[in-house]
């Protein structure tokens, strides 16, 4: 079975990443290493420090950005 995945950059995001994956685990495997890419971009970008709660925070966010469809 093949899987599509979208990740969007944010809620209002008119061209998200589509990528097509053909194994679960990989899918997982990226989504995984894809989410944390994007959340220590944040982490080191920021004028801030970062708790570990609003790090936690960043990843959920993260997480909702991502929609899984079977093909």
């Amino acid at each position: 079975m093949k899987y599509k995945l979208t990740h969007a950059v944010c809620y209002l995001d008119s061209n998200p990443e589509i990528k097509i994956f053909d194994l679960w685990d990989e899918l997982q495997d990226y989504i995984t290493e894809e989410v944390e890419r994007r959340v220590q971009f944040q982490v080191e970008h920021s004028p801030f420090s970062i708790s570990e709660e609003e790090r936690e925070a960043i990843e959920q966010e993260e997480y909702t950005l991502v929609k899984i469809e079977e093909l």
